[in-house]
């Protein structure tokens, strides 16, 4: 497939996603009585990565995530000369769906005061401290990493690796929103806290982003080559598109 259609295809993606996750947050978690609330916004941003598993995971893997691009070259999943293309195109599309989230919440009753972006400290939702967040999102993400290798693994049950993947995004999001309001994405991150900084004129967020994309890209390297050590070298070969 040629690296400009699976550029688009984690382009569309990772709009999905960022739109579908973060746009529960803003415009369905806290909405009167009949809000979804925290486990509604977890289970919003497993469905996304889930139903575009299905959608463009034959198409580019479904990375949706520099992080998952990184975690997977580490494993020998992926080649190194189209990661660029790769989070470049995942950077582009949470740009575009913060965007667009933050032009629709123009059309509401309130202020629009945040595109819910991530943060630690005082952005943090439980005012964790910056260790907690970089611990946590380093861990959470090891671990949606090897589920993401394990469930893709060729000895694994075929067509089931997208349901897999989509239910542990749902259980990062169940344990670490009140911590960081959830990344283990750096993408996920930098659409919002850009679109913030730029359109709300609030830098904070955009000032906590280094830490959103070291620790769940560590943790995604961490991942990659342990399972890499655990597995037989033979067992998929080098560049095979993976959902997740």
């Amino acid at each position: 497939m040629p690296i400009a259609t699976r550029g688009f295809a984690e382009f569309f993606g990772t709009f999905w996603l960022v739109f579908g996750g973060c746009g529960s947050a803003i415009y369905a978690a806290a909405f009167g009585e009949i809000g979804i609330g925290l486990l509604g916004v977890s289970l919003a941003f497993g469905l996304t990565v889930l139903t575009m598993a299905y959608a463009i995971g034959h198409i580019s893997g479904c990375h949706l995530n520099p992080a998952v691009t990184l975690g997977l070259w580490a494993g020998g999943r992926f080649e190194a000369r189209d990661v660029p293309a790769y989070i470049g195109a995942q950077v582009l599309g949470a740009l575009a769906a913060a965007a667009a989230l933050y032009f629709i919440a123009q059309g509401g009753p309130g202020e629009v005061t945040g595109l819910a972006s991530n943060g630690f400290g005082e952005r943090s939702p439980g005012a964790y401290s910056l260790v907690s967040g970089f611990s946590i999102e380093l861990i959470l993400t090891l671990g949606f990493l090897i589920v993401i290798l394990g469930a893709t693994d060729s000895r694994a049950p075929a067509g089931f690796a997208p349901i897999a993947i989509g239910l542990c995004l749902t259980l990062i999001h169940l344990i670490s929103i009140p911590v960081t309001n959830t990344s283990v994405n750096p993408a996920r991150s930098t659409g919002p806290a850009l679109v913030e900084w730029l359109a709300l004129g609030d830098g904070a967020a955009a000032g906590q982003l280094w830490l959103f994309w070291l620790a769940p890209i560590a943790g995604a390297v961490i991942a990659g080559l342990a399972y890499r050590a655990m597995s037989r070298p033979a067992n998929l070969a080098p560049g095979a598109p993976l959902p997740g």
